[in-house]
């Protein structure tokens, strides 16, 4: 490591922000943002995709002109958006150059020789692309010259490969090994999940660890041979090499730890931060209407399981109507300024529990409040068949909304405006929507999980997500008993302290002290 009079240089890994939205997308937009501010810190982000390769950047010093050195660039983001070859050339030039670079990684793996190389990619000419790409999903519109301060660092050899040549050895050899990632010259390697390589000589490999769910709770994640097999044998191969983990909860060091005891020194604690775009705001119940209305999931092709696996079906996940004036009188009707709603956010997948939450909600509905909507906002995952279809009846009906894509401004309003934000999940490593709710001035319910204790704290309501009466209890007690006003205030107040904790401004702090000691 270098000494602490000089600055610190990082690599961070951007793979998922490219990925996706929510979760560990969002953190890893969040984490640079805040980490560009550090002015000692010399950050540059790593790009890599994870099932195709990267085409373009620059390697090596050969002297190229500047018209070169762009077109180069521009490769990487035309790479980075999907197909990169023109032709049926192209795609035989880029089936030779796969098949190299799996043999070269298998050849790393096995021997530890050799190292992988990493391009140079400059941020000046593509300043919209980095913004749109990486950021703007996540950061606010003042962090855009912060973040675009600083250049790239390429990684042409795709994720998943990476991670299929150390689980090849991993099944002849019973332990994993993954080639070298040439970081030379780097402090400090920050990876989002266990990373398939390992680093040079004098860079430090952190991994941000976000949960351990893969490995735990394998029967709730999507294609779960390989994510099973690359999360454990990629964190194994880290723990062996001295990598440090970061967890994002007590509650995911504890699963890390219950796995690789030996872990235990170098394991820290730093929770996820909220996003600047949720503070507490006023109510506005006459926009919902429209807010929901916009973001409705329409038709969707989903496939089937069982009997019929490889066939789809079209889930139809917006009400119909004959024309648009009944549809304008729907929404203004049913959710109009008076209107009643719980509200989750999740993606739909079995881990997230939404078909506990469904049935809690028909049976509260039957006894206490007929009118009482339902509002899901989330992406459609894995595993979804069984979800859909009990939500197919009641969306016909005009009672539950499934949406989507809801811009940051408008679910700061869902979550206000809710008469209670619900997290039924029964696995997590930290989940951001009880967080964000409170942020907003939310009132939130949660399932009784170790995550959801610690980092919802006394600022929420608590239930056995295995048992619908209980979901249905403290529903009924947040929204219909005698002293539901006086406990939705408690947990309001409760609630803006808790979320408190997770602004910016408290975790940058944990992170840079963290840095420091690693560069001490």
């Amino acid at each position: 490591m270098q000494n602490s009079t000089k600055n610190l240089r990082v690599l961070m890994e951007m793979r998922p922000a490219l990925d996706g939205f929510y979760g560990i997308p969002q953190e890893t937009r969040l984490l640079y943002g805040v980490l560009s501010t550090l002015p000692d810190l010399e950050l540059r982000g790593l790009l890599q995709m994870s099932k195709r390769g990267v085409r373009g950047g620059v390697y090596g010093s050969a002297a190229l002109s500047e018209a070169e050195r762009v077109h180069r660039f521009a490769r990487v983001v035309v790479s980075l958006k999907g197909r990169s070859a023109l032709d049926w050339k192209g795609d035989v030039a880029e089936w030779l150059d796969n098949f190299r670079q799996t043999w070269r990684l298998r050849f790393g793996a096995w021997t530890g020789l050799g190292r992988i190389p990493l391009g140079h990619f400059e941020t000046r000419y593509f300043r919209d692309f980095i913004w749109q790409e990486l950021y703007g999903r996540s950061l606010p519109a003042a962090d855009r010259e912060q973040v675009l301060h600083s250049d790239y660092r390429v990684c042409a050899y795709p994720w998943r490969r990476m991670h299929l040549v150390g689980i090849e050895r991993a099944q002849v050899l019973s332990r994993s090994r993954y080639p070298v990632l040439d970081t030379r010259g780097l402090d400090v390697f920050v990876a989002q999940t266990p990373f398939p390589g390992r680093v040079s000589r004098g860079t430090a490999l952190v991994v941000h660890y976000h949960d351990a769910i893969p490995v735990l709770m394998p029967h709730t994640i999507s294609d779960r041979a390989f994510h099973q097999a690359s999360h454990f044998q990629a964190m194994a191969a880290n723990v062996r090499s001295g990598a440090h983990f970061v967890c994002v909860s007590e509650a995911t060091r504890r699963d890390l730890l219950s796995l690789f005891p030996e872990a235990e020194p170098l394991a820290h604690t730093i929770h996820n931060m909220l996003p600047a775009h949720y503070y507490p705001a006023e109510p506005e119940p006459e926009r919902v209407a429209d807010i929901v209305r916009r973001h409705l999931h329409g038709e969707y092709e989903g496939k089937l399981r069982g009997a019929v696996a490889g066939k789809t079906r079209l889930y139809r996940l917006s009400r119909v109507f004959g024309n648009e004036e009944e549809k304008t009188a729907f929404y203004a009707h049913a959710l109009g300024p008076d209107a009643r709603f719980i509200l989750m956010v999740s993606t739909i997948e079995p881990r997230k529990n939404h078909a506990r939450l469904v049935e809690a909600w028909e049976a509260l509905r039957g006894a206490a409040d007929p009118d009482l909507k339902l509002v899901l906002v989330g992406h459609i995952g894995w595993d979804y068949q069984t979800a859909l279809e009990g939500f197919l009846p009641w969306i016909e009906q005009g009672s539950l909304f499934l949406l989507h894509g809801v811009p940051a401004d408008a679910l700061r309003l869902l979550y206000r405006q809710a008469v209670v934000t619900v997290c039924p999940s029964v696995g997590e490593g930290f989940d951001f929507s009880g967080a964000e709710a409170m942020r907003c001035g939310g009132v939130v319910a949660a399932s009784d999980i170790p995550v959801h204790r610690e980092v919802y704290g006394d600022a929420a309501c608590y239930f056995d997500p295995y048992d619908t009466a209980s979901v249905v209890e403290v529903l009924r007690q947040i929204i219909c008993s005698p002293d539901a006003e006086s406990l939705q205030a408690r947990l309001r107040v409760e609630g803006a302290k808790q979320s408190a904790r997770y602004l910016p401004e408290r975790i940058l702090p944990q992170w840079e002290a963290f840095l420091r000691d690693l560069n001490g």
